[in-house]
């Protein structure tokens, strides 16, 4: 039986694709004041921008248990799996990856590999996709594993959020670097660097980080093809505009435009708009 391909609910990937491609995704938890639901699942993209927006809920998310995905990778050996490759958040972003290593370890460490995508959404869902492609093909699970790694070498991920006070109360970014988004009217541009969240620029307005977003992708692609997927919270429309100025500009094999989920949009905020790159030849 081809490798089985596990990821956790962060990979964002299309409606319908986990499904169709045979895809275990694991979910992480998200907690709205006193209600606690996995993400997708019990909470989800509208009951987050409603508390969000209405101020009146925390939000907070946590990892899945070690003991969550060891049962998952059991499953899909009991079925007749030869291997596992699970494929996950970056590392630096959350405690995933380390609950699948844990879990790993506990299963079968020689069956089961793990693969630290360095990104998140998209990022990782196109790790994940190059996963189910290779595992799809009859590959072993070295090359499976592989494969998702070369994604997560070649990836760049820009985005803007309003405020980086989410980030940094979550950890996600650290208190100096926030300083860099507090002056008055200033948007904060980041992008993904080893797995890490890092300042890149600070522009004035959201029409030009827009701009931005969109001159930094077409360089990222290159002369292409690239992969490429923008995603927003409560911004659908400057999420359009994005796709559609790069679609102009550059040659992309697989174009996704999509909403942010819960755990995501947790710590960005809404109004957060970002773009995820990956060139076909790095």
């Amino acid at each position: 039986m081809p490798v089985a391909v596990v990821t956790d609910s962060t990979a964002y990937l299309p409606p319908g694709v986990a499904e169709e491609r045979g895809i275990h995704v694991v979910p992480l938890e998200v907690r709205l004041g006193d209600r606690v639901g996995r993400e997708g699942l019990e909470i989800g993209t509208a009951e987050l921008t409603e508390a969000l927006a209405a101020r009146r809920l925390d939000a907070q998310t946590s990892r899945p248990s070690p003991a969550e995905f060891a049962a998952c990778y059991e499953r899909a050996l009991r079925a007749g799996a030869d291997a596992v490759v699970s494929v996950h958040l970056s590392r630096e972003l959350s405690g995933t990856w380390e609950a699948a290593r844990l879990a790993a370890e506990q299963v079968d460490p020689q069956r089961v590999r793990v693969v630290d995508s360095r990104a998140a959404a998209m990022g990782l869902g196109f790790a994940v996709l190059a996963a189910a492609d290779a595992a799809t093909a009859g590959q072993s699970g070295a090359a499976v594993e592989y494969a998702a790694a070369a994604v997560a070498q070649r990836c760049r991920v820009f985005f803007s959020v309003d405020s980086l006070d989410r980030l940094r109360r979550g950890g996600r970014i650290g208190a100096a670097a926030a300083l860099l988004g507090a002056a008055l009217a200033v948007k904060p541009l980041l992008h993904i660097e080893d797995g890490r969240i890092v300042p890149l620029e600070k522009v004035r307005t959201t029409a030009r980080a827009a701009q931005r977003i969109v001159e930094l992708a077409v360089a990222a692609a290159g002369e292409g093809p690239a992969d490429v997927a923008v995603h927003h919270l409560a911004a659908a429309e400057r999420a359009d505009q994005v796709a559609q100025a790069i679609a102009e500009r550059t040659t992309t094999s697989r174009l996704v435009v999509s909403e942010l989920g819960a755990v995501i949009g947790a710590h960005v905020g809404l109004g957060a708009l970002g773009v995820v790159v990956v060139p076909k030849h790095g």
